[in-house]
């Protein structure tokens, strides 16, 4: 490990905190797995054996430690049941007693074209910002790091129930608010 290691390693840094602070939702937790990416690479830098980039191998070792966060959080964290309340209710006026839509959103021209555009991501970290963080959690888990719901529930301590509806939730959330902050503008 010479000090080029050590000089990529820096260089990464801002950009996994990034992504550490859009699944953790919390900075000094985002900073906190960052640093401990950063020493696991460092302890162990022949690991990496160059198959895959070290940005890629960095950020799969971020996933981990983000997810051995939220398992940490989850244990020490004590219920916020009014917060969670609301948010349920803010989530619940989209849908009528029947459980459909009041407005149904409008279908998506490109999506696949708008998510290479840097403008799209950052609206899209705009409309993350503005959901409950355990929603988000959860969709994180699932869209990006690609956890099966079974791990999302014993991660999270959630039932297999409230996880699928968080999910779907989310979805609905954030096709609304994309649609409305980007696919209307």
């Amino acid at each position: 490990m010479g000090p080029d290691f050590r000089r990529e390693l820096e260089t990464l840094r801002p950009e996994l905190v990034r992504y550490a602070a859009r699944v953790l939702r919390a900075p000094q937790s985002a900073e906190d797995a960052v640093q401990e990416t950063l020493l696991a690479a460092l302890a162990a830098p022949a690991s990496w054996d160059g198959r895959s980039s070290l940005r890629t191998w960095l950020t799969g070792i971020l996933k981990h430690k983000c997810i051995d966060v939220v398992r940490r959080e989850q244990r020490e964290a004590p219920l916020d049941a009014p917060q969670a309340e609301a948010a349920a209710q803010e989530f619940e006026s989209l849908f009528d007693e029947h459980e459909h839509w009041r407005e149904h959103p409008h279908e998506w021209q490109t999506p696949e074209a708008s998510l290479q555009q840097k403008e799209f991501r950052r609206v899209l970290e705009s409309c993350l910002a503005h959901l409950p963080r355990r929603t988000v959690q959860v969709f994180l888990l699932r869209e990006q790091m690609g956890r099966e719901i079974e791990e999302i529930c014993r991660d999270l301590g959630l039932s297999a129930a409230n996880c699928s509806v968080l999910l779907h939730r989310s979805r609905m959330a954030l096709r609304l608010c994309l649609q409305k902050n980007w696919f209307r503008a």
